[in-house]
C-alpha cells in the first residue's frame, strides 16, 4: 500500500514536469478577459509586439510586459475566451504580407480583404514595428511631391521623403486635400517613376470611406492605391495598428526603389484608440489621460518617412498624417505633438472656409520646412513673388478695414491680392498640372489680371489656360521642362494673353 507521503511526492514530481513542460512550450493561462484584453500568466519567454496563438481561432498580440503575467490585446472579437484558457507563443513578430497585388485593394490592418475579392497571393512579410532608417541611409528632400493644389505646390511645397501635417477643424476638408494629392499621382504615372500611394483610414465611418474609394475608382485612382482601413466599428487594437501596417506596406514598396505617398486619417483618433488601449492595461495616465509614451507613439511612426540615397536603393516615403482640432486649437496637446514631429504643417481654417476661400489655407501658419528646395525651377521662379505679395496684402487688409484713406500704390496692392486669393480657389477633386498652375500665377503676378474684375477672375483663368492648352502647345512645352521662367517665355505669355483679352468678354 502506497503511504500518503510517497503520493504528495509523486505529485509533487508529476506538478514540476508539466511545469517544465509548459516552459519548453512557453504555454499561459488566461487570467482575465477585460474590453479585449487579456492577462496572461506562464509566459515567461514572450516578447514586445510578439503574436500569441489563442482558443477558437483567434489572435492577440503582446503588448505589456510585466513581472509574473504579460498582456495581449485582441485583434479579432475574443468573447469566447475565458479564464483558464492556454496562450502559445509563435515565435513571430506581429507583421503584414505585402505585394504588388494589394495595388488597388481594400484591407485592414492584418492582411485580411475588405473589398469581397479573394486574398492577395503569398508576398514578403513586413514588421509592423521596425526602425526607422539612420541619418547615413538618408539624402536630402528635393524632388516635389505634387498635390495638384495650387496653394500648397506654389507657396507650401512638399517634397518626396517628406512629413507635411494638415491639420483643422472638422469639415474643412483636410481629407480633400489628402485626396486630390493621391488622384494628382495619375498625371506622374505618365512620367518615369510612379508614386504608390497608401490611404490609411482610422475611426471613420465605413460610410465615409466608401465614398472616398468610390470617388478614387472613378478618377482611375485605385490602379496606384492601397486602402487600409480600421473602421470606426473596429476594436481599438486594430485601430491603433492601422498606420503600423500602412506604413510597413509602404516600405515594401520603398525597398524596391519606389517612391510612396502614404496618408494618415487621421492621428487624433489614433492617438484616441491607443489610449483607451493604454487605460485598459492599466498604465498609469498622465496629461489628459494619454499616457506617457503618447509622443513616441506618433515620433516612430512618422519618423520612417524617409528619402533614401541612391546607395539604399533611392526610394522614399512621403508622409501626410492628418490632424483634427476644436475650435481652430493648434496649441493642443496631440497637434502640438504631432507639429514638432512634422517637417511643416497646412493650416485649414474655418474663417477662411466660411468666406468661400477653398481649400481655406491660411498661408500666414502654414509652412514647408523643406521650401523652394522641392520646388522646379519653373514653379520656383513664379510663386516666390506672389507669396511675398500675398502676406503683404494679409497685413494691408487688417489695416484697410479701418476704413482710412489709401494712396494708389496701397490701393494696387490690395486689388493684386484680391486676385491672388481668387486664383487659388479650387473645385474638389481637380488637381491641377503643374504646367496649368503656373499660368494661372503668371497671370496674376505679372499684372495681366489687373483690369479684370475679382468676381470675373475665376473664369477668366480657366478660359486663358484653356486657349493656352488648345492653341500653343510649344509654349507649354517649355513650362514642363522646369527650367526657370525667363524673360524670353514671359514676353511670349505676354503677347498670348494680350490677344486672348481681345475676344474675351468680362
Amino acid at each position: 500500500m502506497i503511504k500518503s507521503d510517497e503520493i504528495i511526492s509523486l505529485l509533487e514530481h508529476r506538478l514540476r514536469d508539466f511545469s517544465s513542460d509548459l516552459k519548453a512550450q512557453n504555454v499561459g493561462v488566461v487570467e482575465t478577459n477585460n474590453d479585449g484584453v487579456l492577462r496572461v500568466s506562464g509566459l515567461s519567454q514572450a516578447m514586445m509586439g510578439e503574436m500569441v496563438d489563442l482558443p477558437h481561432g483567434a489572435q492577440g498580440v503582446v503588448l505589456n510586459l510585466a513581472e509574473d503575467t504579460v498582456s495581449v490585446i485582441l485583434l479579432s472579437s475574443g468573447t469566447q475566451i475565458r479564464e483558464g484558457d492556454s496562450v502559445k507563443t509563435t515565435g513571430r513578430l506581429l507583421s503584414i504580407n505585402a505585394s504588388d497585388q494589394l495595388l488597388g485593394r481594400v484591407i485592414n490592418p492584418l492582411g485580411t480583404p475588405l473589398d469581397g475579392k479573394a486574398k492577395a497571393k503569398q508576398g514578403k512579410d513586413m514588421p509592423l514595428e521596425k526602425i526607422a532608417a539612420g541619418v547615413i541611409e538618408r539624402e536630402p528632400v528635393d524632388t516635389p511631391m505634387r498635390t495638384g493644389i495650387k496653394a500648397i505646390d506654389a507657396m507650401i511645397p512638399i517634397g518626396r521623403g517628406q512629413r507635411e501635417l494638415i491639420i483643422g477643424d472638422r469639415g474643412l476638408g483636410k481629407t480633400a486635400v489628402a485626396v486630390d494629392a493621391i488622384i494628382n499621382q495619375k498625371h506622374v504615372q505618365k512620367g518615369t517613376k510612379r508614386v504608390v500611394c497608401v490611404y490609411v483610414p482610422v475611426g471613420q465611418k465605413q460610410s465615409t470611406v466608401a465614398q472616398i474609394i468610390g470617388r478614387l475608382q472613378e478618377e482611375n485612382a485605385m490602379d496606384y492605391t492601397i486602402i487600409v482601413a480600421a473602421n470606426a466599428s473596429d476594436p481599438a487594437s486594430l485601430q491603433y495598428l492601422a498606420p503600423y501596417a500602412g506604413v510597413a506596406i509602404a516600405e515594401y514598396f520603398l525597398e524596391k526603389g519606389e517612391d510612396v505617398l502614404i496618408i494618415y486619417d487621421d492621428l487624433t483618433k489614433h492617438a484616441w484608440a491607443y489610449r483607451q488601449l493604454s487605460l485598459v492595461l492599466g498604465r498609469p495616465a498622465g496629461r489628459e489621460a494619454y499616457p506617457g509614451d503618447i509622443f513616441y507613439l506618433h515620433s516612430r511612426l512618422l519618423e520612417r518617412a524617409v528619402k533614401l540615397n541612391e546607395k539604399n536603393g533611392g526610394g522614399s516615403i512621403t508622409a501626410l498624417p492628418i490632424i483634427e482640432t476644436q475650435a481652430n486649437d493648434i496649441s493642443a496637446y496631440i497637434p502640438t505633438n504631432v507639429i514638432s514631429i512634422t517637417d511643416g504643417q497646412i493650416f485649414l481654417e474655418s474663417d477662411l472656409f466660411n468666406a468661400g476661400v477653398r481649400p481655406a489655407i491660411n498661408v500666414g501658419i502654414s509652412v514647408s520646412r523643406v521650401g523652394t528646395a522641392a520646388q522646379t525651377g519653373t514653379m520656383k521662379s513664379v510663386a516666390g513673388k506672389m507669396k511675398l505679395e500675398l502676406a503683404q496684402f494679409r497685413e494691408l487688409a487688417a489695416f484697410a478695414q479701418f476704413g482710412s484713406e489709401l494712396d494708389p500704390e496701397t490701393q494696387k496692392q490690395l486689388e493684386r491680392g484680391r486676385r491672388i486669393t481668387e486664383i487659388f480657389k479650387q473645385p474638389q477633386y481637380r488637381p491641377m498640372t503643374e504646367q496649368d498652375e503656373v499660368i494661372d500665377i503668371m497671370a496674376v503676378t505679372l499684372g495681366f489680371a489687373d483690369d479684370i474684375p475679382v468676381d470675373v477672375i475665376q473664369r477668366f483663368i480657366l478660359e486663358l489656360r484653356e486657349h493656352i492648352n488648345r492653341n500653343n502647345k510649344k509654349f507649354i512645352e517649355k513650362l514642363t521642362t522646369g527650367e526657370k521662367v525667363n524673360d524670353s517665355v514671359k514676353e511670349e505669355f505676354e503677347k498670348i494673353v494680350t490677344a486672348f483679352k481681345k475676344g474675351f468678354k468680362v
